[in-house]
This record gives C-alpha cells, sequence and structure tokens, in this order.
C-alpha cells in the first residue's frame, strides 16, 4: 500500500483494549488506518504497538489523535467515567460506542453526546473477536443515517455486514439483546436436556445426531418461518399443528420429570404459569405462540 492511500484512510482511535477492543484496533490496521489505541492497562496495547498503532498516555490525547473514536467498554458507566470529562476534546469529533449495555442507556448517551456536539452513533457487535473483520461479520448500527453511510467504509473494516438500522440509537442493542434471549434461552433448553439425559448416563455425543436433526427440521423451522413472523405481527394464532392444550401438558410433563429426578426447571414455570392462564381464558386451541401476548407491550 503506497503512502498517498494510507494518508487518505481515515484516522481513528480505539479506547477499551479487551478481547473485543484489541480485534476492533488490529482490524484498523490491518485495513491500513492510522490507529491510536488506549486502555487504563497500558500493556494490554504492547501487540498492537508492535503492529503498528500509536499508544496515547491519555484518554483525552486518544480522542485528540483522530476525528473518529471508537470506544469498547465493559459498561456505559465505565464509558461515561471515561468521556465525561473530555467536553472540549470531543467536541465535533465522530463517536462510534460498541459498549454492550440497555437500549435506554444508549438512547441518553446520544443526548449526552448532542449536548457536547459530539456526532454519535451506537451500535452491537454479533460477533466474537475472531470474527471481527470478516465480510460475514454482523454489527448493528443506529443514529443519523448520513452520519452512518459517511462513515460505512471505516465500518465495514469491522464487520461486512454493517446494518444500520434507523435513527434510533437505542435500536441495536435492542436487536441484539432480542438475539441473546433467544441464544440464552436456547442453550439452557440444551443444557437441561443434557441434565435429563445423565440421569441414564446418556452421552452428549450420543445425542448429538438427534439433537441436530430435531434442531435443522423442528425448531429453527418454527422461529424463522415467514409466516410464523407475520402471526405475530397480525396476532393470529389460529393453529391446526400444535395447540396451546398440547403444549402445556408438554411442559408439564418436562416440570414433573424435573422434580421426579432433581432437576431444577423454575425457569419453565413461569411459561407453564402462562400457558395454564390462557387454556384456562379459553384460548387452549390457539397455538403456543399465544404466549406472546402475556409478554408483549400493549
Amino acid at each position: 500500500m503506497n503512502k498517498k492511500i494510507i494518508q487518505d484512510l481515515t484516522a481513528v482511535s480505539v479506547i477499551g483494549l479487551g478481547n473485543m477492543g484489541v480485534a476492533l484496533a488490529e482490524a484498523f490496521l490491518k485495513g491500513g488506518h492510522p490507529t491510536t489505541v488506549w486502555n487504563r492497562s497500558a500493556n494490554k496495547a504492547d501487540g498492537l504497538v508492535a503492529k503498528g498503532a500509536a499508544l496515547a498516555s491519555t484518554v483525552a490525547d486518544a480522542v485528540a489523535a483522530s476525528p473518529v473514536v471508537i470506544i469498547c467498554l465493559s459498561t456505559y458507566e465505565v464509558m461515561h467515567e471515561q468521556l465525561s470529562p473530555l467536553t472540549d476534546e470531543l467536541s465535533g469529533r465522530v463517536l462510534v460506542n460498541l459498549t454492550s449495555g440497555t437500549p435506554d442507556q444508549a438512547r441518553n448517551t446520544a443526548i449526552w453526546a448532542a449536548e457536547r456536539e459530539v456526532e454519535y452513533l451506537d451500535g452491537a457487535i454479533m460477533a466474537v473477536p475472531q470474527l471481527i473483520g470478516l465480510p460475514e461479520t454482523l454489527i448493528f448500527y443506529g443514529g443519523s443515517k448520513t452520519l452512518f453511510e459517511a462513515h460505512a467504509p471505516l465500518l465495514r473494516v469491522l464487520g461486512g455486514n454493517a446494518a444500520y438500522l434507523g435513527d434510533d440509537h437505542g435500536a441495536p442493542l435492542l436487536y441484539d439483546l432480542a438475539l441473546l434471549t433467544m441464544l440464552y434461552g436456547s442453550v439452557y433448553g440444551y443444557l437441561h436436556a443434557h441434565a435429563f439425559l445423565s440421569t441414564a448416563n446418556i452421552s452428549p455425543t450420543a445425542f448429538l445426531p438427534f439433537a441436530t436433526n430435531w434442531v435443522n427440521h423442528v425448531i429453527a423451522p418454527s422461529i424463522t418461518n415467514p409466516d410464523s413472523a407475520r402471526a405475530l405481527e397480525e396476532r393470529n394464532y389460529a393453529t391446526d399443528v400444535s395447540n396451546l392444550n398440547t403444549n402445556k401438558l408438554g411442559l408439564e410433563h418436562i416440570i414433573r420429570a424435573s422434580k421426579e429426578l432433581d432437576i431444577p426447571a423454575e425457569w419453565l414455570k413461569p411459561l407453564h404459569a402462562i400457558a395454564a392462564q390462557q387454556v384456562a381464558e379459553g384460548y387452549g386451541n390457539d397455538a403456543f405462540e399465544r404466549v406472546f401476548e402475556a409478554l408483549r407491550k400493549s
């Protein structure tokens, strides 16, 4: 890469060098962007400095070094602790926040940024550090469309699937938490299944072919079917396949067997209570998706 091309690339500062922050900085360095880094424990920058990054001695110096600042810290509280004193340094810069948190924290931070004349995008990384920089890596962004489009080439260095979700700064974390809810629910169910199997000395390896079949042909189609999404949108729960009566009994069998085998099943009891209540209200012939009515905001 010649010097002119390097000079034309946007300089960027990365604040926060946990595993994810290091991966973000490495992606910028690999893409040829002049990269400044900062972390409270400066030794975490050693490997990046060896690859060409500049180490800022203070967070203020890191912000001042580049027109675009990427921040990825443990919490929004830590982020504000580091950045709130830097009103002058931040003014006029672009701040892309990839810190995990809640939608309201993102929206409140957008207000905070506007008060300081900071151009602000909030984002959510849907990947592990090893996937940063790949074309398929998904990262959500929310904020000004004009701001996103102006910096999209830079952001795609971190992940080619840079998905703009609109001007709501809280949308990326809302999508993030929605997907994580699916992940944790699925993984916990998977672990509960193996707790059952372990009582009969059935190994996870022996069960794997059947779990794979079940996920691919039953679970995945049921949650990725456009008809299912449309039913939730329309609040139409008619079904001729598997209704609430059937699923309520299924939950009861799991809870009873768990008790017999001394396996905790507290996570399923609220779901069973919702199903039982809706059956009692006369919705037993509706699809299981009707439990959504007890979860959604009216």
